[in-house]
């Protein structure tokens, strides 16, 4: 047996995998691309890339232009229906913001903090109370009344 042989009949029999007589594929296949980030396209790019594919008379012409600029029919598609509903510019995505939902937090905020300075004026209140008695002084309650 060679040593090239010897090496694969090694790493079959090292394998968790080895019922199935294959060597596993450690190696990245170069067909494979990694994946993509997702991509946004301005409205003007939009607008150049349907004008262009717009002007494609001969067969293969498109598909020629998509591969270059790396897009799909679908982009296509789908762009001519926002050309045409007039909404060409690209959406955010994810949960709209919700207006009273700042309007909340900013007034639970606020509300907070105005907890805490009653918090310390009712500390000061009580002080002035101590010390009225501690110094037999008329407090103005007693004034008043």
């Amino acid at each position: 047996m060679s040593r090239q042989q010897q090496d694969v009949s090694s790493r079959l029999s090292s394998s968790p995998a080895a019922s199935n007589g294959r060597l596993r594929a450690d190696a990245t296949d170069p067909e494979v691309m990694p994946p993509r980030h997702r991509r946004q396209f301005t409205a003007a790019y939009k607008q150049v890339i349907l004008e262009e594919a717009d002007r494609c008379r001969r067969p293969g012409e498109v598909g020629a232009l998509l591969r270059r600029e790396g897009l799909y029919s679908s982009h296509l598609t789908r762009w001519r229906v926002q050309l045409h509903a007039g909404q060409l510019e690209p959406r955010k995505r994810g949960r709209k913001a919700n207006p009273q939902a700042t309007e909340v937090a900013r007034l639970q905020r606020e509300n907070a903090h105005l907890q805490v300075q009653l918090e310390r004026a009712e500390l000061v209140i009580d002080a002035q109370k101590k010390l009225c008695q501690l110094f037999n002084l008329p407090s103005e309650a007693e004034e008043i009344a």
